[in-house]
């Protein structure tokens, strides 16, 4: 009876783990801050292109009907909007309108309305800019 060893064991070394388990990590280490960058970048142009949807929203209503919307709501029942799109936070009711002030600008100077949508976050965007500074 011959007992023949291997001369390669099966596996990997603790040394080859801890190698590759280093690589790994580098690599997440470089790629998640780029990962999350890329979110946010999505997220703030959904943000500026829903900003700017609401704010010609709101003067197409007012060209249309010689008045401007008293809510954000009307807008949705008059069917220039299906709904109101989310804001940066990604609900809808944070929305803040901007009423109008001079009665001499006006649409209908005695039933003033909104004038404009920014948002109701004061959270800064990536810009250092809050997001409800944005236009």
């Amino acid at each position: 009876m011959r007992f023949t060893t291997k001369a390669h064991p099966r596996g990997f070394t603790l040394i080859e783990m801890i190698i590759v388990m280093s690589i790994v990590l580098v690599l997440l280490a470089i790629a998640l801050p780029m990962y999350n960058q890329a979110i946010l970048r999505s997220k703030e142009a959904t943000f500026k292109k829903n900003l700017f949807t609401l704010n010609e929203v709101v003067q197409r209503y007012s060209e249309d009907k010689r008045q401007a919307p008293q809510q954000l709501d009307d807008l949705v029942q008059a069917g220039y909007l299906k709904a109101i799109p989310n804001d940066i936070t990604g609900v809808n009711t944070t929305w803040q309108t901007e009423q109008e002030t001079d009665p001499e600008k006006a649409w209908n100077p005695d039933q003033m309305g909104i004038s404009g949508v920014v948002s109701g976050s004061n959270e800064p965007g990536s810009d250092g800019r809050p997001y409800s500074e944005w236009r």
